[in-house]
């Protein structure tokens, strides 16, 4: 079957070539020629070992120190799949040692940059690798005013695009195409992984989608929710020298819940935990709350609910409270909520997030997306059914995307797919205790989803766990199993709480 739909593959990228066969390789100067519809390829050059690093690129590249491990062939191109997409795509090919294989990494906030270090991990791999800044360079959604085709490009256009021209350069270059095709991002990455198998289920083998930012305009109103709750009013307002207080109050009332008393939260939905018991006895203090900073943090450890009381978004789960600046902590709501409803809902540079309504506000923003931004189709069965696997993870204490998000999509997909049975073989979510947004945090916060998405596609092996390690100062001092949602790592009862080997995956 694989043989099938590689043969399959290299007709269709034939087709797209305008009939050109490539069933010989080209050199990497040579791919400078290579002609591909709506495509102009700006650079093809060899990179040496080591010769490409974050001082190289500036901005994009998220601070993160990375290099080029081996010599890879660097080709650039851009995309103008409409009158107004300017789509900057880059493919890395390795020169030797190639694995066969075809990663595409996504991106982050309103993108606007080529995710270089997750490409460079891609091809330290052996993978040859693709990334795309999805059609602007703006560092927020300014970009989207005026220009609905770059917003569709930003939304879900130029992932693939860029997979279909990535996948046809790996053939020129190699003269073969890649046996199997991943997907791997999380936050806005994790929405595009989620994009793709909703939109093009051909694309992709298997589609890793972490702390998916997802559905957009619905994550963008709970963020504007709890940012009005907490700084509209400075009354309201808790400086973040009492979050520790309030995580510490929420792990000892919840700690235990999961039957280990070891320092994390491992079943959130299960704890009811009420801020009055930190209001203040007295004069304010760091270690209590005001009667109006209860209040505040009433609402940003709840749902956003709209007047109806319909959910709107899930929110922050307990054990969060470390994390909350981000969203609660400055002079304003995050800006990644402000553009999406300044530039692409209102259409108004000057609109102000104090007047942000939810009910009137969150139906317009619904209306004027039309199921551009939201990738929530649970109805996945042409990925499925192809062979496609989707591997999801989200940190429990993810102090960006509220994480029952992930578990919302992930029960949605399991009503349309008829059941747990007929989902666990195609569709796996892994709730990380402790963990914040796509990494960070108290908990085991490392862990290899490429090598358990390899194994579930290309042997048939579905994970029944991923062990998950933590480090302080490097030194690993803690690893835990993550397990299938809805199943909780459970301690054996013997041996030491740090050590995964003493857990086993349970239901609830």
């Amino acid at each position: 079957m694989k043989i099938l739909v590689s043969s399959l593959g290299a007709f269709l990228i034939a087709a797209l070539m305008g009939g050109q066969t490539l069933n010989a390789t080209t050199s990497c100067e040579g791919l400078a020629s290579l002609t591909l519809p709506d495509t102009t390829i700006t650079r093809a050059e060899v990179v040496p070992a080591g010769a490409f690093s974050r001082s190289a690129v500036g901005r994009g590249s998220a601070g993160q120190a990375f290099s080029n491990p081996v010599p890879f062939c660097r080709v650039a191109a851009t995309l103008k799949p409409s009158s107004d997409s300017d789509i900057k795509i880059e493919v890395w090919l390795p020169v030797s040692g190639w694995n066969g294989k075809f990663q595409a990494v996504g991106n982050g906030g309103w993108a606007g940059t080529i995710s270089y270090p997750a490409m460079a991990e891609a091809l330290r791999r052996g993978y040859a690798t693709a990334s795309t800044d999805t059609g602007h360079a703006t560092e927020g959604g300014s970009f989207a005013l005026g220009h609905p085709e770059k917003f569709i490009d930003f939304a879900y256009r130029a992932v693939h695009e860029m997979t279909v021209k990535a996948k046809a350069i790996v053939q020129a270059f190699y003269g073969t195409p890649p046996r199997y095709a991943y997907w791997n991002g999380c936050s806005t990455g994790g929405r595009q992984g989620l994009a793709e198998v909703q939109r093009y289920p051909d694309d992709f083998d298997g589609v890793i989608a972490g702390a998916q930012a997802n559905p957009r305009t619905r994550l963008n109103a709970w963020q504007l929710s709890i940012g009005q709750a907490a700084l509209k009013d400075p009354a309201a307002f808790i400086p973040s020298s009492k979050y520790p207080a309030i995580h510490k109050a929420v792990v000892d009332a919840c700690d235990a819940l999961d039957g280990l008393k070891d320092g994390l939260i491992s079943d959130p939905p299960r704890c009811r935990f009420d801020p009055q018991v930190l209001a203040c006895r007295g004069g304010d203090g760091p270690e209590c709350l005001t009667l109006r900073q209860v209040e505040t943090a009433r609402t940003i450890m709840s749902p956003a609910r709209t007047s109806r009381g319909e959910e709107v978004f899930p929110g922050y789960a307990p054990g969060t409270e470390l994390g909350w600046g981000p969203l609660v902590g400055g002079s304003e709501p995050t800006s990644l909520a402000i553009d999406q409803y300044r530039f692409v809902v209102f259409k108004d540079p000057n609109w102000d997030w104090r007047t942000f309504n939810l009910d009137r506000d969150l139906a317009l923003a619904d209306k004027v997306d039309r199921g551009t931004i939201n990738a929530i189709d649970p109805n996945i069965r042409p990925f499925t059914q192809r062979g496609g696997k989707l591997l999801m993870y989200h940190g429990w204490a993810d102090q960006l995307v509220g994480p029952g998000t992930s578990i919302t999509y992930y029960n949605s997909v399991v009503k349309a797919l008829g059941g747990e049975s007929a989902t666990t073989g195609a569709v796996r979510l892994f709730m990380a205790p402790g963990m914040g947004h796509c990494g960070g945090g108290e908990g085991p916060n490392t862990f290899d989803t490429i090598k358990a998405l390899e194994q579930w596609v290309e042997h048939g092996k579905a994970p029944d766990e991923i062990i998950a390690s933590h480090a302080t100062n490097g030194v690993v001092d803690r690893t835990r199993p993550l397990c299938p949602y809805p199943q909780l790592a459970t301690y054996k009862g013997t041996g030491r709480t740090e050590e995964a080997a003493n857990f086993v995956c349970k239901a609830r």
